[in-house]
């Protein structure tokens, strides 16, 4: 949520002529010179059909203690978050999600088939979770935690966290106490990965606040030490699996103990040696990245992320470029007149000289105060596009905060430190009213924005973003949840005749969820690398199968499997314009 007003300049990411060059060769190199969409025909459309669906979802935000009355449309702007997973294990993705503010349920949205939704929260569980003394939820990843065939689910509060186990029968039982995990953490993100390759499911937990009681505050002075290298935020946390229904807290002898302020994590293998590593963005500071040395400590590395980086918001991860390599995109801030910080996007080559550059530019690098952010092939074309939500406190359009904001940040740090000398927001507005924005990949003709063309218009303050194909048919829909507002369904609806192929992947000395596996996919001039998920973004999940787009390509050559687990399995020729499902090997291949 960092804040850092400063004048509207905008640096240069790069040089010109060397980011030409970069994205020309990476674009030659790796896949298609050129998009086969462009602005005037993006080749889908987005409708609006959260109320056909049966979604009458609305996120409260939290309220404090009155102590920071004055400020605390700030501190409770975040908390409005959905995740994708088959609770049920019938075939379809279902939406999960979370309210913030005591006595709101969240919600469970069962996924009928037919199109529509049905709220089961209530009835299995996982509706009544924001409770005084308890805190108030975040948002929630799933994963199946004992390999039972069943996806558990964590969610992570202000407040304590709460693991419930599936347990099959249309119920969750709560077991936080007994895995070790009743702890009180201030938390707007987790992950699930296999850090160790045991074939058990690992949780890593991003702290924001300090852990403190938001609604018994002993002093005021809570907020951030820095707009610029902020060290006093809460600590994040790694969870072992032990097996059994048990987790250990490995953090400090595992060096993943940051104490900045994070607003999101996402796990992947980015160097390439078969071990997942964690990439970190942090609200008032620089993005950090943690490589796994073969599961026995993580080795922090600066990697080029301390360039260019100021308030990270979220981590999508994607093959932007067709390189078959993992790329990175955090969101950050920029507010014409006021601040402007570009969005990062990362181009992954670690392989080659151990780094990230940032490439962003034009379009993609400014999308107002941006928040959670999905690569996806809307179209179909075989090339990723990205859709970015964002906006940060809509209230009265006539008042601006952002000149108080620059009041602060030209203090003395002890001062902005407490959230009582703060100028009372009242019922100011600061970056509100903002629209998403979704960015068509032009490869070498870079990124524009054609949200208007494709059918998103809606103002609302976006926090997070997951993608899915809800009704299994080959086109990739949208769900957001928006901060204090309703949540909105985007069905995607293609007019072009591209073909396209998904993949369910079921691990089996993997963690059965397949959560970390990593699919090469290969069809002629295209080469694109897509991850099963433990949670990306901000504050969300995505459909755990993976879909790929195919433009007018008639079959696949082959795809390369890296498993959790270790293991490599090469698929040739599978069937296209539908989902496959894949079960590792319960052997190594000889």
């Amino acid at each position: 949520m960092s804040n850092r007003p400063r004048p509207a300049i905008r640096r240069a990411v790069i040089a010109v002529p060397f980011l030409a060059a970069l994205l020309l060769a990476a674009r030659l190199d790796r896949g298609p010179s050129k998009a086969s969409a462009d602005a005037a025909h993006p080749g889908f459309s987005l409708r609006d059909e959260t109320a056909a669906a049966g979604i009458h979802f609305v996120h409260h935000r939290p309220s404090f203690d009155p102590k920071i009355a004055g400020v605390e449309p700030h501190v409770a702007a975040l908390g409005a978050s959905v995740s994708v997973a088959d609770y049920d294990g019938d075939g379809k993705p279902d939406l999960y999600f979370t309210n913030s503010r005591f006595g709101e349920p969240n919600a469970l949205y069962h996924n009928r088939g037919d199109g529509t939704f049905e709220d089961v929260a209530a009835s299995v569980g996982l509706a009544d979770l924001n409770r005084v003394g308890e805190g108030v939820s975040m948002g929630a990843v799933w994963g199946d935690i004992d390999n039972d065939g069943r996806e558990d689910v964590l969610v992570y509060r202000y407040g304590y966290l709460a693991l419930f186990r599936n347990q099959g029968n249309g119920h969750f039982e709560d077991v936080t106490a007994s895995a070790g995990l009743h702890r009180w953490v201030n938390s707007n993100s987790a992950i699930w990965l296999d850090y160790d390759r045991d074939g058990l499911l690992d949780l890593y937990v991003t702290a924001y606040f300090r852990d403190i009681d938001l609604w018994h505050l002993a002093t005021t002075q809570i907020m951030h030490n820095s707009f610029e290298f902020a060290t006093n935020g809460g600590k994040n946390l790694l969870f072992h699996n032990k097996g059994g229904g048990k987790f250990e807290d490995v953090t400090d002898k595992m060096g993943v103990g940051s104490n900045r302020w994070t607003l999101a994590a996402a796990s992947a293998d980015f160097n390439g040696d078969g071990w997942p590593d964690i990439y970190v963005a942090n609200d008032y500071g620089p993005e950090e990245l943690f490589l796994n040395d073969h599961g026995q400590r993580f080795v922090p590395t600066k990697a080029g992320l301390e360039s260019e980086s100021k308030s990270g918001m979220s981590v999508a991860l994607g093959d932007a470029f067709n390189r078959g390599r993992l790329d990175a995109f955090v969101s950050n801030i920029s507010e014409r007149g006021y601040l402007f910080q570009n969005n990062n996007l990362r181009v992954n080559q670690m392989s080659e000289s151990g780094r990230f550059r940032n490439v962003a530019e034009g379009a993609v690098a400014d999308a107002g105060w941006a928040w959670g952010a999905q690569f996806g092939d809307l179209n179909n074309d075989g090339i990723n596009e990205l859709f970015v939500v964002n906006g940060f406190i809509s209230a009265d359009r006539q008042k601006n905060y952002w000149y108080a904001m620059s009041k602060i940040a030209g203090a003395n740090g002890r001062f902005f430190e407490d959230a009582a000398t703060w100028p009372p927001f009242g019922n100011a507005s600061l970056s509100g009213y903002e629209k998403s924005r979704v960015y068509l990949n032009r490869g070498v003709a870079g990124w524009v924005d054609v949200a208007q063309q494709v059918g998103v218009t809606d103002e609302y303050d976006g926090r997070s973003v997951a993608l899915a194909d809800l009704s299994s048919r080959g086109a990739v829909d949208v769900i957001i949840a928006n901060q204090n507002q309703p949540a909105t369904l985007y069905r995607n609806t293609s007019d072009s005749t591209n073909h396209w192929i998904g993949f369910k992947l079921i691990g089996t000395r993997s963690n059965r969820s397949a959560i970390g596996a990593e699919v090469l996919l290969e069809s002629g001039d295209l080469r694109q690398r897509r991850v099963v998920d433990g949670g990306s973004g901000f504050a969300s999940q995505n459909d755990r199968r993976l879909h790929f787009g195919l433009g007018a390509r008639e079959w696949v050559d082959r795809i390369v499997i890296q498993w959790p687990s270790g293991a490599r399995q090469v698929v040739t020729r599978p069937a296209i314009d539908q989902f496959v499902t894949i079960t590792e090997p319960s052997v190594a291949a000889p």
